[in-house]
């Protein structure tokens, strides 16, 4: 595996209301990579997560992209560049039809051809989609909607996709087809930073994982090596 790489976070500090919510962070994902974030709630994860795409400013620290510092930039400027984000919560124009949701998710792109063919294959990865097309996105089921926001991502033609909480609140079986799309896209050749309450679903798929507690990396490695560590195994495997 080509070791480029992709997203680098170093000496982070992020507050967050008056707290600070992140305090020190460093970590990197390369290219190719599924990098899994996974943490009890409250460690910082999803502000984590908002500093990265521009969404939260930053107090200390920087953030590299392709190796040039991304400090600063908004949400619009690093779509352009390759990253995209799932969103906590899955953020869904609820007035709009799924269609719509998917075109709004090209808006950096002009090649209308090309992006009917992506519709399409979003559609291809999520049949119930296709059937919901002319829907309104508000009155999707939670993990339709999740599907929507994975769709909308990969609209944009993604370098780095972060996913923030993909399975938070979704029904078990829901949980299994997210997953599986995340595995599918991360083959695909789009590198992932996938932060995750789930702890073994995120290590199962992951090539490395970092845990972080109360806003600080507390430990990193082999996803898999991790998924068998006693450590981690008591703190977020219910062992």
């Amino acid at each position: 595996m080509t070791m480029n790489t992709f997203l680098k976070v170093t000496g982070l500090k992020v507050a967050y209301g008056g707290i600070q919510a992140v305090k020190g962070v460093d970590f990197e994902v390369h290219e190719g990579e599924l990098v899994s974030l996974i943490g009890s709630n409250g460690a910082g994860k999803t502000t984590t997560m908002k500093a990265i795409t521009g969404s939260l400013p930053i107090n200390e620290g920087d953030i590299e992209y392709l190796g040039k510092s991304i400090r600063g930039q908004g949400p619009w400027d690093l779509v352009k560049q390759g990253l995209a984000m799932v969103p906590e919560g899955r953020g869904v124009f609820a007035r709009m039809s799924t269609v719509e949701n998917l075109q709004m998710g090209a808006y950096i792109r002009s090649d209308k051809a090309a992006i009917l063919a992506d519709i399409d294959k979003v559609f291809s990865i999520f049949p119930r989609l296709k059937e919901r097309s002319d829907q309104l996105a508000g009155t999707l089921s939670g993990g339709e909607q999740q599907m929507l926001a994975i769709g909308r991502a990969l609209m944009s033609r993604p370098k780095v996709l972060l996913m923030d909480e993909p399975s938070m609140g979704l029904a078990p079986i829901m949980v299994d087809k997210i997953f599986e799309v995340v595995r599918d896209v991360y083959a695909q050749g789009v590198t992932i930073l996938l932060v995750e309450q789930n702890a073994s679903r995120a290590l199962a798929i992951a090539d490395r994982g970092y845990v972080m507690e109360s806003g600080l990396i507390t430990m990193s490695g082999d996803a898999k090596t991790m998924l068998n560590d006693p450590k981690v195994r008591a703190a977020y495997l219910g062992e």
